[in-house]
C-alpha cells in the first residue's frame, strides 16, 4: 500500500482549518470576544494558516503519489517472491 500520509494529513488540517475560519468570521462582530486576545481575531487567523498548510500537504501529498504511479515497479530483491492478488 502506497499511501502518503500528507494526503489524509492535509484534509484534516483543511478540515479544521476551514471549521476554525468559519468560526471567526461568524464571531468577527463580537467586540467583547477576542477582548483577552487585544481585540485580534486569533481564530480567523490560525484558521487560515492552517487551511494554508492543509491544502499545500495535500498537495504535495497528491504530487508525490503522481510521481510513484509514474515509476516502473522494482524487481523483486534476491531471496523475496512475489505474491500475486
Amino acid at each position: 500500500m502506497n499511501l502518503d500520509l500528507r494526503i489524509p494529513m492535509g484534509l484534516m488540517f483543511t478540515l479544521v482549518g476551514v471549521i476554525l475560519s468559519a468560526f471567526g468570521v461568524a464571531t468577527k462582530d463580537r467586540p467583547g470576544f477576542y477582548a483577552q486576545s487585544l481585540g485580534i481575531d486569533v481564530n480567523l487567523w490560525w484558521g487560515l494558516v492552517l487551511l494554508v498548510f492543509g491544502l499545500s500537504m495535500f498537495l504535495l501529498g497528491r504530487r508525490g503519489q503522481k510521481r510513484l504511479a509514474t515509476l516502473p515497479p522494482e524487481p523483486p530483491e534476491e531471496g523475496e517472491t512475489r505474491r500475486g492478488h
